[in-house]
């Protein structure tokens, strides 16, 4: 439960650093036979702040609980 509790905490740090990640993907606009157009689009996957606080405070009781156990 500890090493899962700090992964909790160390992943609600990053939340807090990154608030979201960028990819790009290729799009398909016309395919005539030897002729192919792709458009490239940029897309954003964002997170809430409250988010990484929820995984700081979980992985934070995990670690209390696994300190009580022994």
């Amino acid at each position: 439960m500890k090493i899962i509790g700090i992964i909790l905490i160390a992943a609600g740090i990053l939340m807090f650093v990154f608030r979201g990640i960028n990819f790009t993907t290729d799009k398909k606009v016309v395919d005539i036979g030897p002729i192919e157009i792709n458009k490239k689009e940029n897309k954003r996957v964002e997170w809430p702040l409250y988010a990484g606080g929820l995984a700081i405070v979980a992985g934070v009781i995990l670690v209390a609980m696994d300190k009580k156990s022994k």
